[in-house]
């Protein structure tokens, strides 16, 4: 990818995470536009459970209703995610033949070989999920590919802080003003 490719991809994922406060809304443009703008097989973004135990499936684009179904990541059981969950980028050049992939024989099945797996975090530091970038063949990342999909990592993070916070104020004013509704009367 060419770095006015990459400039005008950034540019259109921040129009995206500023066009919606609806988490599931941004995140599915988002990960659309990172796999066509890469040229890539699929993205996936998951969001860890209230346990911190399960990464749930919370968009995708470019990948098959039966991959996205193929059942949960539990974090215990994947060494991948445990260390992207630490704050790692997590390379793997054939997912087919990595241990640390949970999902092995789902993923030839799907045609996926190459992966990317960055954290997503809130507010800097703390990990709420991971995004996961998949090539159909063997595929060596850039550095300046490896930066883009850091730089939209942290939007989705931020784009789901947002929401987060705007549905946490929303629903405290709907409360105020059902509590001076109730005192009023």
């Amino acid at each position: 990818m060419g770095a006015t490719r990459l400039y005008k991809a950034i540019f259109e994922i921040t129009r995206a995470v500023n066009s919606s406060l609806e988490p599931k809304k941004v995140l599915n443009s988002i990960a659309e536009k990172v796999a066509t703008e890469m040229e890539l097989k699929g993205c996936f973004i998951r969001l860890l459970d209230r346990t911190g135990e399960t990464l749930l499936a919370d968009a995708s684009y470019g990948l098959s209703a039966r991959y996205e179904k193929k059942g949960p990541v539990e974090v215990s059981k994947s060494r991948l995610d445990q260390e992207v969950l630490q704050g790692k980028i997590v390379t793997i050049a054939d997912v087919r033949k990595d241990d640390r992939f949970q999902y092995p024989d789902e993923a030839a099945k799907e045609g996926l070989v190459s992966l990317v797996v960055l954290p997503l975090t809130a507010r800097g530091e703390k990990v709420i999920g991971v995004l996961r970038v998949y090539s159909g063949e063997q595929r060596e990342f850039s550095e300046d590919e490896l930066d883009f999909l850091k730089c939209v990592a942290d939007l989705s993070g931020l784009a789901l802080e947002n929401a987060r916070m705007y549905s946490a104020l929303k629903r405290a004013s709907e409360l105020a003003n059902e509590y001076i509704y109730r005192v009023d009367d």
